[in-house]
C-alpha cells in the first residue's frame, strides 16, 4: 500500500485550531491563518520575532499574568520534552492598528514538543483555543444569577423586616399585658398603720415588667403586719401567671393561719396543683407590734434581715426548709421568732439583690449587711432605693428585685 501523498504545509496553513510554531529560544517559526485571524495580526508582524515581544502583558493592567505563565509552561516543555496543558489564561491583546490598547482576551494553550533527529525538542507547538465569548457569557451569566439573587434576598429582607416589625408590635402588645398584670397583682400597699414601709419592684434589664418576683404586706388582727416576698422561677407571662396564683393563695391563706409557718404549709400543698410552681421559694413573716416580736418562716428563700437600732445586722435564718415541691412528702414547715427594739428596720428581698454569678452567697449578705450599717437612718422609701442602686451588678441585672422595708 502506497503511503498517500499528503500536503503537510497546506493542512497547517488550513487546519482550524489556531497554532504557532516556536523555536526553542522562543522565536516565532511560523503561525497558521487561524491563529493570524484571532490574534489580528500579519505573518510579517510576527515570524522571527520573541513571543513575548508579539505578545507582551498589557502593561496597564499590573496583576497580569499571561506571560509569566506562558513563559513557564513553554520552559517545563523544553526541560521535560512533555507537553504542558495550561490551565484557563487571562492574556490581553494588543488591538491592531491601536498601538497600547488591549482587549480582554481568554485562552486555553497547549504546549507540545516536536523532537529532532537528536531527541531534544526541535519545535514547540503553540495551540490555543480563544474562549473569550464563553467566558463572558458565562459571566453573564452568573451575573445574571447575581443579580435574580440579590433581587430574592432584598424580597427576603423585605419581608425580614415585616416580620419584625411584627414582632415589635407583638412585643408591645405584650409589654402591655404585663404592664396590667403588674398593677394587678402588685399593686402599692396601702399604708401600714403607724409603720414607714415601702416596696420596690426592680425587673432585670431587657425583660418586661414583671416575671416571677412577688412581695405582699397584710394587715391582721391584734395590731400585726404579714409580709412576704417570693420567686418564682422564670421569666415572663408564663411566671407572672404563676406568680399571681401563689401571691393570692398566700395572702389569703396567712389571714386563717396560725402563724407564717401553717402559712406556708398550705401554700405547698396548694402549689403541687400549680404547674410551674416547683422550686419556688417565699418568705413569710409575721410582725406582732404590741409584743415586738417576728416570727418567720423560709422555703428556700434568703434570710430577712433585721437592722437593730445599734447598726448591727441579724440574718433571720433559724427557720429555712426547702422551696416549694421540693419535696415527695408533706412535712411541717419550721417557725422561729426573734424580738426587736424601737425603730428596727426588717428587710425582706429577693435574689436578685444579693447574688452575682460565679460569687458565694454570703458574700452578697455580707455586702447587704454593709449597705444597712451605712443607709439605715434613712426613710422606708429612700432606704429602699439606696440598697438597690447600690446593690445592683455593675452590669445589666439578669434577675429581677423584690424588696420591702419597714421600719418597726
Amino acid at each position: 500500500m502506497t503511503e498517500p501523498d499528503i500536503d503537510y504545509e497546506a493542512v497547517f496553513r488550513d487546519v482550524p485550531t489556531p497554532i504557532m510554531l516556536l523555536t526553542p529560544d522562543l522565536i516565532i517559526a511560523d503561525v497558521n491563518a487561524a491563529y493570524l485571524e484571532v490574534s489580528g495580526r500579519e505573518r510579517h508582524d510576527l515570524l522571527g520575532r520573541h513571543i513575548f515581544d508579539a505578545f507582551p502583558d498589557n502593561p496597564n493592567d499590573p496583576e497580569a499574568t499571561g506571560v509569566r505563565n506562558l513563559s513557564a509552561s513553554l520552559h517545563r516543555v523544553l526541560a521535560t520534552g512533555e507537553r504542558d496543558a495550561m490551565a484557563l489564561q487571562k492574556y490581553d491583546v494588543e488591538i491592531p492598528g491601536r498601538p497600547g490598547e488591549f482587549a480582554d482576551r481568554y485562552w486555553s494553550p497547549l504546549n507540545a514538543p516536536v523532537r529532532g533527529p537528536d531527541g531534544r525538542v526541535a519545535l514547540i507547538v503553540h495551540r490555543v483555543e480563544e474562549v473569550t465569548d464563553l467566558v463572558r457569557d458565562r459571566a453573564s451569566t452568573a451575573d445574571a444569577r447575581r443579580q435574580a439573587m440579590e433581587a430574592e434576598l432584598y424580597s427576603r429582607a423585605l419581608e425580614l423586616q415585616q416580620v419584625n416589625e411584627e414582632l415589635r408590635r407583638a412585643h408591645a402588645r405584650e409589654r402591655e399585658v404585663a404592664l396590667a398584670l403588674q398593677e394587678s397583682m402588685l399593686p402599692a400597699p396601702t399604708p401600714i398603720r403607724d409603720r414607714d414601709a415601702a416596696v420596690l419592684y426592680r425587673p432585670a434589664a431587657r425583660a418586661l415588667n414583671v416575671c416571677g418576683d412577688w412581695y405582699d404586706l397584710v394587715h391582721l388582727p391584734g395590731n400585726r403586719i404579714a409580709v412576704a416576698v417570693g420567686d418564682v422561677v422564670g421569666h415572663g407571662l408564663p411566671a407572672a401567671g404563676v406568680m399571681g396564683q401563689l401571691r393570692s393563695a398566700l395572702s389569703a391563706a396567712v389571714r386563717v393561719a396560725d402563724g407564717p409557718a401553717q402559712a406556708l404549709d398550705a401554700l405547698g400543698l396548694y402549689s403541687r396543683s400549680v404547674e410551674g410552681a416547683e422550686s419556688t421559694t417565699v418568705v413569710q413573716a409575721v410582725i406582732d407590734c404590741e409584743g415586738h416580736t417576728i416570727a418567720y418562716s423560709c422555703a428556700g428563700h434568703p434570710p430577712p434581715a433585721l437592722l437593730h437600732p445599734d447598726k448591727t445586722v441579724e440574718f433571720l435564718d433559724q427557720a429555712t426548709d426547702p422551696p416549694l415541691g421540693a419535696r415527695l412528702e408533706h412535712l411541717p414547715r419550721p417557725q422561729a421568732t426573734v424580738g426587736f427594739a424601737e425603730d428596727a428596720v426588717l428587710v425582706l428581698y429577693t435574689d436578685g439583690l444579693i447574688e452575682r454569678r460565679g460569687e458565694d452567697i454570703d458574700t452578697g449578705l455580707s455586702r447587704l449587711a454593709e449597705a444597712l450599717g451605712h443607709h439605715g437612718h434613712l426613710g422606708a422609701s429612700a432606704l429602699a432605693a439606696a440598697l438597690v442602686d447600690e446593690l445592683s451588678p455593675p452590669t445589666c441585672a439578669t434577675d429581677d428585685t423584690a424588696l420591702v422595708v419597714i421600719r418597726l
